[in-house]
């Protein structure tokens, strides 16, 4: 069944950090295996067998991870993990991020981008936030990227707690697919503007 746009609120910026958040944590989701991620959520804490050495993604929008994972549908991304990791963790990743693509109002040129890239262990990306339809909206959220350093610490020491919602990601996608938009809207996890730390030049205005 088709559905009706969801509307942007009229002050809604281009480029916004949206998140689930508390004074302590905020809330991330990523999506793996069964294998991998049932452990993860029944430990609190991501298992040896999780690649610290590579880079792994998190995304403050839950609605995001739904279209990544296809409502966790996908192979290799049937188990979606909400994962609470510390707030100073979460900003520090922010002031040392390096945007994924050159953006002539935040570097002065290619080669200046390109040297920040190479020495952040941590990469963002501004990506068209979805509606419950999945269909992108005309303002976008972020999803950042942590390798090295920053991968490690994400796992062993920011990592607050994680949860297996899996079954919330399917009961939202049933009432969805039923055309009850009002039941899964109620459903979403409450996700408000998050207050970035100051001098973050990763978040530019679009």
């Amino acid at each position: 069944m088709d559905l009706p746009a969801r509307r942007p609120a009229v002050d809604e910026p281009a480029r916004r950090v949206r998140a689930r958040h508390t004074a302590r944590t905020v809330t991330v989701y990523q999506a793996y295996t069964p294998s991998l991620g049932g452990p993860a959520a029944r430990d609190g804490r991501f298992p040896a067998a999780w690649k610290r050495d590579r880079m792994t993604w998190i995304k403050p929008s839950f609605l995001w991870m739904m279209y990544r994972c296809g409502w966790a549908t996908k192979p290799g991304q049937e188990t979606v993990l909400a994962v609470e990791i510390d707030r100073a963790g979460f900003d520090a990743a922010l002031r040392t991020a390096c945007l994924s693509h050159h953006d002539p109002r935040v570097h002065p040129d290619h080669d200046a981008w390109r040297r920040q890239l190479t020495a952040s262990p941590v990469r963002l990306q501004w990506d068209p936030e979805r509606d419950l339809a999945l269909r992108p909206l005309p303002y976008r959220s972020l999803q950042l990227g942590l390798s090295g350093e920053a991968a490690r610490r994400y796992a062993d020491e920011w990592t607050v707690a994680i949860t297996d919602v899996t079954p919330l990601a399917r009961e939202i996608h049933a009432l969805v697919r039923a055309g009850d938009t009002a039941a899964a809207t109620a459903l979403l996890p409450a996700e408000r503007p998050y207050p970035a730390p100051p001098e973050t030049p990763a978040l530019s205005p679009a």
